[in-house]
């Protein structure tokens, strides 16, 4: 195989890598054409291209994060990983291991971790790299690694996230959900929200957004239903799709624009969590965004004509 060949064919490995330590899109693929460049440039031939270029973007990866935790304490609000429409990279023995790390919960467990806690744990316990070859990505002994994987997985067991299994019975939920948004059916959304729902979004305060954090069923069912259907009256749609695992969807102005992007915890037959993400930066990679704050006065402003029409 040339390098162009062997490069291509663990660009789907070294993008999950990436994406995991650094919850980025963008900061990933960026990862993964300088681990390219790097491997281009470099004389060096190698026994296992697949150990050699992971260390390659694990080691850019860490850098990244470094300055990236840097604005996250200075972020606008709550941070949250920018969504993932599909993981690039599958491999049916790991297929567990591979999902549960993916869910913007788990991603947001892993953000506790020091930097090299969290490449430790994606590397050996998310991809199930030998210790070697984890000692040689992350530069410190093998001993010193064995003792940062069990750090990390005792924080990520603590606050492991729990989902239903069967993906057919998640996805039936999501889509009731919608309907009863679609709908502002607000005992319809009741009926699917557990009774200590949290919805949570990140705006990044660069548009607008419902409330930055809101608790108990009927809060959320009523300020959901109240909110939504003015974005219908707008012709705003959403289509279902998996993010980061999980049931979602991604909203659209009428140009076909991205507006959010929400995703569901779903447990025990009820939505545990909302999450959207309305932050225009963190959408750029599913495609246009749509200007949020002139659908947000454009929908205020059709609600207000619709009160004014004889009998509403």
């Amino acid at each position: 195989m040339s390098r162009v060949e062997e490069f291509e064919e663990l660009r789907p490995l070294l993008f999950s890598i990436a994406y995991r330590i650094l919850g980025s899109v963008t900061e990933a693929e960026d990862a993964v054409q300088e681990a390219w460049l790097r491997w281009e440039a470099s004389e060096t031939r190698t026994e296992s291209p697949k150990a050699y270029l992971s260390t390659v973007v694990t080691r850019i990866a860490l850098d990244v994060l470094q300055s990236a935790r840097v604005r996250r304490e200075t972020y606008t609000g709550t941070w949250f990983p920018e969504p993932l429409l599909s993981d690039p990279y599958q491999d049916p023995e790991r297929s567990a291991e591979l999902a549960d790390s993916l869910s913007m919960a788990a991603l947001m467990l892993l953000e506790r971790l020091s930097p090299l806690e969290r490449a430790v744990f994606v590397l050996r316990d998310v991809f199930a790299f030998n210790f070697e070859d984890v000692a040689a990505a992350v530069g410190r002994s093998e001993s010193a690694c064995r003792q940062l994987a069990v750090r990390a997985r005792r924080h990520m067991e603590d606050g492991r996230p729990r989902f239903d299994a069967d993906q057919r019975e998640r996805d039936r939920l999501a889509e009731r959900f919608f309907d009863a948004l679609r709908e502002g059916d607000v005992d319809g959304l009741r009926d699917l929200l557990a009774a200590d729902v949290s919805m949570v979004g990140d705006s990044g305060g660069k548009s607008p957004q419902l409330a930055r954090s809101i608790m108990g069923a009927d809060n959320v069912a009523r300020l959901f239903a109240a909110y939504f259907p003015r974005l219908v009256r707008i012709d705003v749609t959403w289509q279902p799709h998996e993010l980061n695992g999980q049931p979602g969807a991604i909203f659209l102005d009428r140009d076909g624009k991205v507006l959010t992007a929400m995703a569901l915890d779903i447990c025990e037959g009820q939505i545990q969590t909302i999450r959207s993400v309305t932050n225009p930066d963190k959408l750029k990679h599913i495609g246009p965004v749509a200007d949020a704050w002139a659908i947000s006065r454009e929908a205020n402003h059709a609600a207000r004509q619709a009160r004014r029409e004889p009998g509403s």
